[in-house]
């Protein structure tokens, strides 16, 4: 019996699943088993240019609970995930050969590594069928081709909004899945049945007590199960109709809707959130607030789209910019990542980020900027710290995120500096984030 092969890569759900039910339906119709994995290439556990692992404690950790969790719901479709370890170029070819598969299916991401390893999949002789399916509104519903879209954000809204787009609606978990290949039972070469272990090896301390995510209790713990109940958790009044006012604190699990860690590891996808906040503004009203959660989510689409339209450019050192190769001065880098600059906020955030693996995203333009406007460090070394630390890594926004505030990408104004001294007056007055974080 041939193999039809699902490759899970940054969409670890079953929910809002199309290229999964492409899958499905390709192994129905063509009477196949379906082999589902997950690939953890080595690449994430080696040192980076900047001298640190790729793949930090608290994202690993994040991880490891979102497959585990998917693994679960799998299980109750009699089927299972397999988690394979090494090049995808390497182990997804070899894999297709010992299960009879010509055809793997995977969601598609426009970012340079990714595609990179689509095109060695199809160098190895495989059938690669990608989708779309990460983004709020789809490529092809845009008013304008990814080549002509317009550079600011504040135009890309407003020629959504103005042509009325709307999501599709999300697909429901499926209820059946083929069965797997027996061979893959018996012989399962690459990771032991301890890979989730492997996975999870980090130290837990106090400091999640103080986390505005604090990852390792149940509620925040990485997989669709947590992501759907937080999900419906925060779209209670009155935490969506705050947003707007309350985004920008540094402290607090209610002042943000904290869906980004679960967005990143694809637990819960854009159209699934807008479909449940455009519920929540059906029953109890739209306002400033539930506005700005698609503002935000519209933001999101808008890094993405910008991948399609300039790929590699966005990872160049200038960017999109014709500004100068940035300088870089390790020992201010190094001093930055430890939280020891001697700016109090700046440190406070830092510490913050290394203890948790997150920060809010007002504290994240902060420390941002003093890398890059304060210290003139290169502003690749800071989004790579932020890839290793983050348990809401996401590449597109990730680097779309870096190059607005080092002036490096569509931003019309050339850089964003954040006044630290400002900053503090205006998020931290009393002192209390910075208490936090920087006492002994």
């Amino acid at each position: 019996m041939r193999t039809t092969v699902f490759w899970f890569r940054c969409d670890l759900r079953l929910h809002d699943q199309r290229a999964l039910k492409q899958a499905v339906e390709h192994a129905q119709a063509n009477d196949q088993a379906l082999l589902l994995v997950y690939v953890h290439e080595p690449v994430q556990d080696a040192p980076t240019a900047w001298g640190f692992r790729r793949m930090g404690p608290h994202r690993r950790r994040f991880v490891a609970d979102t497959l585990q969790d998917l693994q679960k719901a799998l299980g109750a479709l009699g089927q299972r995930l397999v988690l394979l370890h090494g090049p995808v170029a390497d182990v997804l070819p070899a894999w297709a050969r010992q299960v009879g598969a010509d055809t793997v299916f995977c969601e598609d991401i426009a970012a340079p590594e990714e595609e990179a390893q689509v095109q060695a999949l199809i160098n190895a002789g495989l059938t690669v069928k990608t989708l779309w399916q990460s983004s709020l509104i789809e490529p092809d519903a845009l008013p304008f081709a990814a080549e002509n879209m317009p550079q600011v954000f504040t135009e890309f809204r407003q020629r959504i909004e103005s042509n009325r787009l709307q999501p599709l609606a999300p697909l429901p978990a499926p209820t059946h899945l083929p069965t797997p290949p027996n061979e893959v039972l018996i012989t399962v070469p690459g990771w032991t049945d301890n890979a989730f272990t492997l996975l999870q090896a980090h130290t837990e301390d106090d400091a999640h007590a103080r986390s505005n995510f604090p990852y390792t209790q149940a509620p925040y713990r990485g997989g669709e199960t947590s992501a759907l109940a937080h999900l419906q958790s925060y779209l209670t009044p009155p935490w969506p109709d705050r947003y707007k006012q309350t985004r920008n604190a540094l402290q607090g699990q209610h002042t943000s809707s904290h869906w980004s860690p679960w967005l990143a590891t694809g637990a819960v996808s854009a159209r699934r959130i807008w479909a449940d906040l455009h519920a929540y503004e059906e029953e109890q009203g739209s306002n400033d607030g539930t506005y700005w959660l698609w503002f935000e989510l519209l933001w999101r689409d808008n890094f993405r789209m910008l991948h399609l339209q300039h790929g590699p450019q966005l990872y160049a050192s200038r960017g999109l910019s014709n500004l100068p190769k940035p300088s870089h001065f390790p020992k201010d880098f190094q001093r930055w990542c430890d939280g020891q600059t001697g700016e109090p906020i700046v440190d406070a955030g830092m510490r913050e980020l290394a203890a948790t693996g997150f920060t809010s995203n007002r504290m994240r333009q902060i420390v941002a900027s003093f890398l890059v406007h304060d210290l003139s460090c290169d502003w690749r070394a800071g989004a790579a710290w932020f890839e290793s630390q983050l348990v809401d890594f996401d590449v597109s926004s990730n680097q779309g995120n870096w190059l607005y505030v080092s002036g490096r990408g569509t931003d019309p104004r050339v850089g964003r500096r954040f006044n630290p001294t400002k900053q503090t007056q205006d998020h931290d007055p009393q002192g209390r984030f910075q208490k936090t974080w920087l006492s002994p």
